[in-house]
């Protein structure tokens, strides 16, 4: 379970960076700096935290279906963009209304970003004891102030089709909603099985899938006698 934490967290923190580097310098510059700030001071909450409640906390069912909600609201964000992206590569000028809306998903950087560097900087008190709790907060912060916009060039340099890092982006996104259903869900299912078959309501489901693929093939050899 905390291996597929671990994984999801590595595909957030993967596609946050790789959001950036759509970004000009203006734009990332400030998201940076709100990150750098939030890792630095949570460690007064970061140092409150232990294993054992964090452990507590994944195998809370009812919090990790809270935290598939808003999984799912970020990946829909995120893919959302990509495929205007494309349309707009695509198709050239298209109305304000989708341009102001394109412009809106590439300013949205996402908010899982924040609890996965949390848990860093929780991981990071854990695995360095006897450290200044606030020098380790601040050291890290500064090394996300710089990961950020470093990562996000390295993208561009290494990915210079916007293309292709937007099928990369896509692909991220993917994989992060494949293990956080995975990864949330924890064995909890939302409807029950059951092991009758009710046969009547079964039959009614392929009569009705039947007559609607007779009438769609009636449909289709008048409209093309019609055309013809």
């Amino acid at each position: 379970m905390e291996t597929l934490v671990v994984v999801l967290m590595i595909l957030i923190t993967l596609s946050f960076v790789l959001k950036q580097s759509f970004g000009k310098p203006w734009t990332v510059l400030p998201i940076t700096l709100v990150a750098a700030l939030f890792t630095g001071m949570m460690w007064p909450f970061a140092i409150e935290q232990s294993r054992t409640q964090i452990s507590a906390w994944l195998a809370d069912s009812s919090l990790m279906l809270d935290v598939a909600v808003v999984l799912s609201i970020e990946i829909v964000i995120q893919m959302a963009f990509c495929i205007m992206s494309a349309e707009i590569s695509s198709e050239g000028l298209l109305p304000k209304r989708k341009i102001l809306l394109y412009k809106i998903l590439r300013w949205f950087p996402g908010i899982l970003i924040f609890p996965v560097l949390f848990s860093a900087l929780t991981y990071s008190v854990f695995a360095f004891p006897g450290n200044g709790f606030r020098l380790m907060a601040w050291t890290l912060a500064g090394l996300v102030a710089v990961l950020i916009p470093a990562g996000a060039w390295a993208f561009r340099k290494l990915i210079p089709e916007k293309e292709l890092r937007l099928e990369l982006l896509f692909i991220f996104n993917a994989l992060a909603a494949v293990f956080g259903i995975i990864a949330t869900v924890n064995g909890r299912t939302a409807v029950e099985g059951i092991s009758d078959v009710d046969w009547a309501a079964f039959g009614g489901v392929v009569l009705i899938a039947f007559a609607g693929a007779l009438l769609g093939w009636i449909f289709s050899m008048l409209y093309n006698k019609i055309k013809k």
